[in-house]
């Protein structure tokens, strides 16, 4: 078994050739928010993956193994609610406006200019759909927001270092 300690965002600084030669493995979101779980690489490998607490691991992030190979990481189709506003009299105030109730439910959400995903939940959809908003059933992979205080890159790949002083 294979153990892996690193974890590299997105494969920042490395080579494109070493990353398409590199095996995957493909993970869900509930595998990929522990810190510590096993899987089986593209190559049948089998990983031990040992990161630090409350590391998120993200679509795209390469994960190093002791021996020095990579392990480039999917995120999984799982089952999702896909949510958008009503094509004939919604708005995108409509989606924030939902972001907003499930934010309040402590959610995990994904969050796009046109739509969001959440994990399937009857009562949720409901709550949605009683917001004329529109809620189907998919098959896709998860990259839901990390929080405003998470140290980990943002789902859509860099981070955001901002100077608010005022001099």
């Amino acid at each position: 078994m294979l153990i892996v300690h690193k974890l590299i965002p997105r494969g920042q600084g490395l080579s494109p050739v070493l990353l398409r030669r590199a095996p995957t493995v493909e993970l869900d979101w509930d595998t990929r928010q522990r810190s510590r779980f096993e899987a089986l690489d593209s190559h049948g490998r089998r990983l031990a993956v040992v990161l630090a607490r409350g590391t998120l691991v993200r679509g795209g992030d390469v994960l190093v193994a002791e021996d020095g190979s990579l392990v480039s990481v999917r995120a999984a189709p799982q089952p999702l609610l896909l949510v958008k506003p009503c094509p004939d009299h919604g708005s995108a105030f409509d989606l924030l406006r939902a972001t907003y109730h499930l934010g309040n439910r402590h959610v995990a959400i994904e969050l796009q200019s046109d739509h969001l995903k959440i994990e399937p939940d009857h009562v949720l959809a409901q709550m949605l759909e009683q917001m004329h908003l529109v809620v189907r059933p998919v098959q896709a992979p998860f990259e839901p927001e990390a929080g405003a205080y998470s140290t980990h890159a943002t789902p859509h790949g860099h981070s955001h270092p901002h100077d608010h002083s005022h001099e």
